[in-house]
This record gives structure tokens, sequence and C-alpha cells, in this order.
């Protein structure tokens, strides 16, 4: 394991312990180079899909390319990093889940709409607003009335459970 701060190939665990979610695996390094300490996460490989891009070109499914979409449309909202991670851990089981070895590109940003929808409006919209590609205002303007709309028949469904 590379040392993230002098990129020594060395180091020693001081400490393992299980993460919180028992997902992984948590050790605590010491790098043998420069002394400085780091902590690695160790998972279980999964075996992903190939995703399929819009111009056919398929490449592995990359679990930082969802986050790195999802933290920016979360940018300076009141949204959690476990919030996100657990939107990440979603899209990547929801991938793991697909029937077939590929997954369309459309599915996967489809399914990171559904989350950010539940969790927050703005995020949300943000996400829509790039993978959607709005040609204009109109569009945007569309994509705000249909999350209305969602909201408001989410709100009178739950008033009838209630």
């Amino acid at each position: 394991m590379k040392c993230p701060f002098c990129g020594h190939s060395e180091s020693k665990v001081i400490d393992s312990r299980i993460s919180k979610d028992g997902d992984a695996i948590r050790r605590r390094r010491e790098c043998l180079e420069c002394g400085r300490r780091f902590t690695t996460y160790e998972f279980v490989e999964e075996v992903l899909p190939i995703v399929v891009k819009k111009d056919g070109r398929r490449e592995p499914f990359d679990r930082m390319k969802i986050r790195a979409g999802i933290k920016k449309a979360c940018e300076k909202r009141p949204i959690s990093t476990d919030a996100i991670e657990a939107v990440v851990n979603n899209v990547e089981q929801a991938c793991q889940e697909f029937q077939d070895k590929e997954v369309p590109s459309s599915a996967i940003g489809e399914r990171i709409m559904r989350e950010l929808q539940t969790l927050d409006g703005v995020a949300y919209v943000r996400f829509a607003s790039v993978y959607r590609q709005f040609r204009d205002v109109g569009d945007f303007v569309e994509e705000l009335k249909d999350l209305l709309r969602t909201r408001k028949a989410g709100k009178r469904k739950k008033k009838k459970e209630g």
C-alpha cells in the first residue's frame, strides 16, 4: 500500500477493526519511510458489470465516479457523508444485482436520480441538469414541475397512511 504522503510502498499495520457497517476491515497503517499514519479499508471484491456508455464504449464500473458525481450534486447541502455513502452503496448494489454482465450508463444515472430525489430535491435537480443535459430553461422547469408533482403525491400518500 503506497503512502499517500510520500508515496513509499511499504507500511506496517498498527490496528485492524471491522467497520461500523461490517462490510469492510479498517486498517490503521504507518509508513516505514516518513512515519506518518493513514487509514485504509479492505472490501470484498464484488463482480460488477461493465458499464455501456451512451456512445457504445464499455468501461468497468467505477465506484469513485459515482461518488464524485453524487458529492458534486450534494455540494453545500446539509447532507452527511454517511448519507452520500449510502446512496453510493445502493447504486453499487443495484448494479451487482443487474441480471446482465453489462449495464447501460442510463440505468445507473436513473438509479442515482431516484436515490437523490428522496434524499434532497436540490441535489436531485443539480444531478438531473447535468445527467439529462437540459437544452434550455424550459427543460429545467419541466424537471422541477415533475419533482414537485412527485413530492406532493408522496405527501398525500403519507397523510392517507398516517
